[in-house]
């Protein structure tokens, strides 16, 4: 059955694909910048260096591939009616955690470039792997849909 993308359906999944890599690429930089950025006087150079990584990693990259993931993702969705499947519940919750998580970091970038520091390194770096837990439970539940 062809829905409503007819043969632009592989386009759109490309796409939402395409998207979701350069996300999950800026989701796997951004808690780097900031153990790093975590690590500098904040009264430096350095610290506005960081900050200004982490502004454009979040403008140019995180943010725009976000809003196209999600944008084709849910096309996806609509065309073919996923959202009556049990794995894609799973695979949603964990993308709106993703999507939760982004924000976040984002906020705690902002923070650092104001100066305020309340997380350590050593967290901001085991934080570093929520996007690859996350990967890999969505991965499993669009291939192998386990329910």
């Amino acid at each position: 059955m062809i829905g409503f993308l007819g043969n632009a359906y592989l386009w759109v999944k490309s796409a939402h694909v395409i998207f979701v890599i350069f996300w999950m690429a800026g989701l796997f930089m951004l808690p780097r910048f900031l153990a790093y950025h975590q690590e500098a006087d904040p009264l430096s150079s350095e610290n506005s260096v960081w900050a200004e990584r982490e502004r454009r990693l979040t403008r140019i990259i995180l943010n725009p591939s976000m809003i196209l993931a999600w944008l084709f993702g849910l096309l996806l969705v609509l065309d073919t009616g996923a959202h009556a499947q049990g794995w894609f519940h799973l695979k949603f919750a964990a993308v709106i955690g993703l999507s939760g998580y982004h924000g976040w970091m984002a906020g705690y970038s902002r923070r650092l470039a104001r100066g305020t520091r309340t997380l350590t390194s050593r967290s901001l770096r085991m934080l570093n792997e929520v996007p690859g837990i996350a990967a890999a439970i969505i991965v499993i539940m669009v291939i192998v849909r386990p329910f």
